[in-house]
């Protein structure tokens, strides 16, 4: 359904996997991957926000990097320079919120390492007024947010029991900062789930009805709010 296109960041090009909806208009949405880097799952996700009617750019974070192995995906992690991350970012919001395709506002959507850099992203961008985080799993400093700058933005956290649920000191804190912020914060719990319950590529977290939930209730918070 996609394709692979360049953006400029902050003087110089990122590439991203960029999906369109079948009407060619809509609001857009950044989709930011997990630790594996821009693989399968997360083009896939992409497409999916396209059917659903949203422009979808999954930004290659690692630049060509990517991997199926734990360890590696670990130091890819850790390797990840946040300001280029945030030039990244920054730039696919920029690049979207001025495509003709583009008819509303831009959010971002992050799963695992890219749920934390989702969250983060409203206080890197002004183009971003809504973020979805994932089962977010960085700590916030290696980003120091802004938080003050989700005034009037809106955010949604997807919680893991495996997690630690809401009640985990990092959803805590985010939720917390957002809300002082003068922005809104929305976390949903789902009991019984692992981390990354949503990636139907690894049967062994994968919790369908869980997914499912999250999904609506995130497309549902996107169309409304952007």
């Amino acid at each position: 359904m996609g394709e692979m296109v360049d953006y400029p960041s902050n003087g110089g090009t990122s590439e991203g996997y960029l999906a369109l909806p079948k009407s060619g208009s809509g609001p857009a949405v950044i989709v930011i991957q997990e630790w594996w880097g821009l693989v399968p799952h997360i083009i896939s996700l992409a497409d999916r926000f396209a059917e659903a009617g949203f422009v979808a750019l999954a930004p290659d974070l690692y630049h060509g990097a990517h991997t199926t192995e734990p360890d590696e995906a670990g130091k890819l992690m850790m390797g990840l320079a946040m300001d280029q991350a945030a030039k990244d970012i920054a730039g696919a919001a920029r690049y979207l919120a001025g495509r003709p395709e583009t008819t509303g506002g831009v959010g971002a959507v992050g799963f695992c390492m890219g749920g934390s850099l989702a969250l983060w992203s409203a206080t890197v961008s002004d183009e971003i007024t809504a973020a979805v985080g994932f089962y977010p799993a960085l700590p916030w400093e290696r980003m120091a947010p802004q938080w003050s700058n989700y005034q009037g933005k809106t955010a949604m956290i997807h919680c893991s029991e495996e997690d630690g649920t809401s009640a985990a000191p990092g959803i805590k804190t985010a939720r917390a900062a957002i809300e002082e912020a003068g922005g809104t914060c929305v976390v949903h719990d789902y009991p019984g789930t692992h981390h990354a319950f949503v990636n139907d590529d690894r049967p062994e977290v994968y919790n369908a009805s869980a997914a499912a939930s999250a999904w609506a209730r995130t497309v549902e918070l996107l169309r409304t709010k952007l």
